[in-house]
Parts: structure tokens; C-alpha cells; sequence
């Protein structure tokens, strides 16, 4: 079991890997919980330079005293590394984005040892490959993420949920996102529910929040609704995408779900897949071939 406290460490175990012939699986025989640091936080211009090895959850309490975040909400509390390695998000993604929508820049360990560092510390950055959102979702497997540069958003003041009861959740997804109103958050829970979150000044909060109701009925909720959300997400085994414009279609199809609408994604109990086209396993053999020629990362 490896556990590298800094980048050099990082480094040398996986050119010691690449040269034996060694194969690492980042998060069980490589693990980054001792790089777990921030580096900087500009706050400022809302960012922050953090090791990919800190948990949300501590990132959260560096933050909260200077009324920033970063806006993503998974179930659990997975490292920063994880949240880009495994593409994960949470409500929040509706308005925020997921990771590689959030990060600016990245420094990764290469299979052989190699270190690169791609993008940057500010949010209008043109410098380099955009390396941070081609890891986003590779699962570890074409590089080590050591440290991560991410846009943050201020803590609003004011926050409100909506639950509809409903037995027509597309329409009522669909009249919401139709309007002119701006949830930072919406959720169908299916079947029976749909859930919206309001954030802001407390007056364009409830000014919100009582045209959501003109328009689609339904009664003030609570983080347990949310909680509840990321609790069904992260019980699930499968993830589907669908079209936006599909989601009466998709919703028809499927028993149970926690889905959001507006990227198309519904997370299922059940485990679902099957093989990529032929011309994604193209792109993705090239990757490995060009990122971890010796296959030092599983």
C-alpha cells in the first residue's frame, strides 16, 4: 500500500511502478488521503489550489469562514480527487456544473513518473491542454491526480426548497425549466416527487419561491428532501443519460429513480451499460497509449 505525502513521493512510486512492471490502482494499492492540503485560496477571485487527497467536507470548513464554496454536493465525502477521477456531483450540478466545469487547472503524475500541470489559477485561463476535464471521469486510469484548481461561489444568504407532489413530474420539470425562475437545484425523485432549491437574498428567495408555487403548486421542504436525494443517488448502481427533451419518454421506462432533468442523468438501482461504440474504445486505447504506455495504472 502506497501513501505519498507529497507531489516528489507521488512521483517516484510511479516511476518505480512503471520501471518493474508494477500495476497501481489509485484508491486501493495508491491512496492520497496524506495529500490532503490547501495550497492557496485566492479569496478574492474565488478560487482555491487544494491537493486532490483533501475531502470535501474539510475543504468545506476552510471555506465557509470566508463565506465561499465550492459547489459540489455527492453523496458521501469523497476526496477532491475523487470528484474529478469519477465525475461525481449533486444536485447542485442543475446550476453550478459538475467538476470539469469547476476546475481551472490540474497537476497530474503520469504512469512513468512524469508530472505535467495543465491550466491554471484563474477563471479566464487559455494556457496549455485542457488535461483537467480529460481526466474528469478516467477513474484513475490514465494519470494520477495530485492537485486541483477550482472555481468557487459564494455562501448565499437565503435558501428555500419546493416539493411538488406530483403525477406528472415531466410536466412539472418542464414548466420549471420553461420559466424565467433560477434554481440552484432540480431533482425529480421518481416517481412522485420533484424537488426545486432557491438560493440567494432572502427577498428574491421567497419572490422565487411563490412563483414556483403559482406555477407548478407544491409545499416548502427541507435539506432532508436533499438529503434523501443524495442518499437514493448514492445507493444506486447504475447511471443513465438520457435527452432533456426526453425525460417523459425516459421517465416511463424506469420503476425508480433520482433524476436530473436538465443534464439528463437518472441514477437507478439497478447496474445498466454496455460496450462504448467502436470508435470511443478507438480514442480511449489511444489515451491509455499516449498517457500510461507501460500500464502502470489499472
Amino acid at each position: 500500500m502506497l501513501r505519498p505525502a507529497s507531489l516528489q513521493e507521488a512521483s517516484d512510486a510511479l516511476a518505480a511502478a512503471s520501471t518493474s512492471g508494477r500495476t497501481l490502482r489509485i484508491g486501493e494499492t495508491l491512496l492520497t488521503d496524506r495529500l490532503n492540503r490547501v495550497l492557496q485560496h485566492e479569496a478574492g477571485d474565488l478560487t482555491c489550489t487544494v491537493e486532490a487527497g483533501i475531502r470535501l467536507s474539510e475543504l468545506r470548513a476552510v471555506l465557509a469562514p470566508h463565506g465561499q464554496r465550492l459547489s459540489l454536493d455527492p453523496p458521501g465525502d469523497p476526496t477532491v480527487g475523487a470528484c474529478l477521477a469519477a465525475s461525481l456531483s449533486g444536485p447542485l450540478r442543475h446550476r453550478f456544473g459538475g467538476p470539469r466545469d469547476l476546475v481551472l487547472g490540474v497537476t497530474l503524475v503520469l504512469g512513468d513518473g512524469t508530472v505535467a500541470n495543465a491550466g491554471g489559477t484563474v477563471v479566464k485561463n487559455v494556457a496549455g491542454y485542457d488535461l483537467g476535464k480529460l481526466v474528469c471521469g478516467s477513474r484513475g486510469t490514465l494519470a494520477l491526480i495530485a492537485r486541483v484548481s477550482l472555481r468557487l461561489h459564494p455562501v448565499q444568504s437565503a435558501a428555500a426548497t419546493l416539493v411538488v407532489e406530483t403525477g406528472d413530474a415531466a410536466g412539472v420539470a418542464h414548466a420549471l425549466l420553461r420559466s424565467q425562475l433560477q434554481p440552484s437545484a432540480l431533482d425529480v425523485l421518481h416517481p412522485g416527487r420533484v424537488l426545486v432549491l432557491f438560493e440567494g437574498v432572502e427577498p428574491a428567495v421567497d419572490a422565487q419561491l411563490a412563483a414556483a408555487r403559482a406555477l407548478v403548486g407544491g409545499a416548502a421542504g427541507d435539506e432532508d428532501a436533499w438529503a434523501e436525494s443524495r442518499e437514493r443517488q448514492g445507493a444506486a448502481l447504475g447511471r443513465l443519460r438520457f435527452a432533456p427533451r426526453d425525460l417523459r419518454n425516459t421517465l416511463s421506462t424506469l420503476r425508480e429513480a433520482i433524476v436530473r432533468p436538465a443534464v439528463g442523468v437518472a441514477y437507478v438501482p439497478n447496474r445498466v451499460g454496455g460496450v462504448p461504440p467502436a470508435g470511443v474504445r478507438r480514442l480511449e486505447r489511444g489515451l491509455k497509449a499516449a498517457f500510461d504506455p507501460a500500464g502502470a495504472l489499472a
